[in-house]
């Protein structure tokens, strides 16, 4: 923000059907959020330009009746150079097998689907909504996500969204349970010392001190956070110029208990000292080795 009061915060949170859109919306209503689904793309500049409030967020997919995605983004464009407006696409998404098994099991038909297979729609619709997820400030994917997950992932990611300086997530995680899909950068740390093998610091995690003091005797520990450092303090700044909302860094292990955890929170706590805003999200730790 630019410390206008008057400035309204837009979100528009759209992506592939099935993905989480209503449960999103339901977080930012949570958030105090004016949460409006499926409006016409032709009242979007009434509703963003009118007294509704200060703080919006609008769903908005193939469902909606005038949908066109060259419409959508015009519209989108031309509220971004209104004075006072923040802007911000939230693009959800999730694989098509998931959503597949989404739309099976609540028996809900796919927008793009009433007389198709399910998986045809899913794909038609992925090609009218390329462009969007091509200028999305935020891709969040909602595929291997409990709802409790992803609601926790929405607050954690928009609780603080009064602010247009970037945010960065840095979350650890388990490489044997996949890699995290919206991570914008990645980092394997499963060449250095693996605690898993020492008998007492097994069932401990990267949070606990003795943990730590192992990791950091690794004879390449140093060398390889001094060089992480040197890499990303010329970045993040660079990022925030350009206008990136939010920046995901993911930290792997193989079980994502021990070493991603340490360095993830060895990492947070760096650019936080730098004056960057950061949060930090342990994906795997309370199952790991389960």
């Amino acid at each position: 923000m630019n410390g206008n009061s008057t400035t309204r915060r837009v979100i528009f949170v759209t992506g592939v059907s099935g993905a989480g859109k209503s449960t999103a919306l339901n977080v930012f209503e949570d958030l105090g959020y004016e949460a409006v689904d499926n409006l016409p793309v032709s009242l979007l500049s009434n509703l963003v330009l009118s007294e509704v409030g200060h703080l919006i967020a609008i769903g908005i997919d193939v469902r909606a009746r005038d949908f066109d995605t060259r419409n959508l983004l015009g519209e989108i464009e031309r509220l971004k150079c209104a004075p006072d407006v923040d802007v911000t696409i939230l693009f959800l998404d999730c694989e098509d097998k998931e959503l597949e098994n989404r739309f099976t099991a609540t028996r809900r038909r796919h927008p793009l689907a009433q007389d198709r297979q399910v998986l045809d729609g899913i794909r038609q619709e992925r090609k009218i909504i390329a462009p969007l997820k091509e200028v999305a400030d935020m891709v969040v994917d909602s595929t291997d996500r409990t709802v409790t997950d992803f609601r926790r992932l929405m607050e954690e990611h928009f609780s603080s969204a009064e602010t247009n300086d970037l945010t960065i997530f840095v979350t650890s995680f388990s490489f044997a349970k996949g890699v995290p899909r919206d991570a914008d950068m990645i980092f394997d740390v499963r060449f250095l010392k693996n605690p898993h093998y020492v008998d007492e610091l097994r069932d401990h995690s990267g949070m606990d001190t003795a943990v730590g003091d192992y990791i950091r005797q690794d004879p390449d520990f140093d060398t390889f956070v001094a060089n992480l450092k040197q890499l990303m303090k010329p970045l993040l700044p660079r990022y925030a110029e350009e206008g990136k909302r939010y920046l995901t860094i993911a930290i792997g292990c193989t079980g994502g208990r021990h070493r991603s955890v340490y360095l993830a929170e060895t990492l947070a706590a760096w650019i936080l000292s730098t004056g960057s805003a950061v949060q930090i999200h342990h994906r795997d730790l309370e199952n790991a080795g389960k």
